[in-house]
């Protein structure tokens, strides 16, 4: 589903990622783990389309189309989602319009008030502005019934556990198991083991210095939280 191949990006003209592969098949969950400014968040902006960052080499292929030659609202109608690690408040758009447009612009039909039962979302979040006053659980939890109602074919949650206590990281797990499907994929990335405790992934990737250095399988995570990096 998702092809990387030697995938090297700057910052500001700053090498950030430097050789990066990585293989995603359909039904798999893979965990992205590294210390602070591995390159796991430019990783997955880059995927996103975000303009900020260069693409110096490589390639990266999704469904069999070059990923890199579309804009970010083609990724997303092609089936690519992500969720940020600081969701954005955006002022004058209700997340009923938000999530009513976006979903007829790909093509998707959910029911909202369901999804939103499932995720503990209270209903009045709908007629509120898209994340202005929600708490950082609220946010990612909104996160979360997005990829839900948009049903993507690739999942990229960018340290989704961030902030979260204890009873709001195991909403989103069960928000984020609830889609787990043999024709779909997720990507995790995180700093910690605790959230693949909730959701656990097929493969554990290590990112050191712009490239994965290490792949495992769960036991891997559980290695990473007692040894750290080093």
């Amino acid at each position: 589903m998702l092809e990387i191949k030697n995938l090297c990006a700057n910052v500001d003209g700053k090498p950030i990622l430097k050789g990066l592969n990585l293989s995603i098949e359909k039904g798999e969950i893979h965990a992205l783990m590294g210390p602070n400014g591995a390159g796991k968040s430019t990783l997955a902006k880059i995927l996103a389309g975000h303009p900020a960052y260069e693409v110096t080499s490589g390639e990266v292929w999704f469904k069999g189309q070059d990923l890199l030659a579309m804009d970010p609202e083609e990724r997303a109608r092609t089936g690519l989602f992500m969720s940020f690690q600081y969701p954005l408040e955006i002022a004058g758009v209700t997340n009923r319009q938000f999530l009513e447009a976006a979903m007829k612009a790909q093509g998707k039909e959910g029911k909202i008030d369901e999804k939103m039962e499932e995720l503990e979302i209270r209903a009045e979040f709908l007629d509120r502005n898209i994340n202005e006053g929600f708490s950082g659980g609220e946010k990612k939890r909104n996160e979360i019934l997005q990829m839900a109602l948009f049903d993507p074919d690739l999942a990229i949650l960018d340290e989704t556990d961030s902030g979260l206590d204890i009873d709001a990281m195991r909403i989103v797990a069960k928000g984020v198991n609830a889609m787990r499907r043999g024709d779909n994929a997720l990507l995790i990335i995180t700093h910690y083991q605790r959230l693949l405790d909730y959701i656990r992934p097929d493969f554990v990737h290590v990112l050191a210095d712009g490239a994965i250095v290490r792949t495992g399988g769960p036991e891997l995570a559980l290695e990473l939280e007692e040894k750290g990096y080093a």
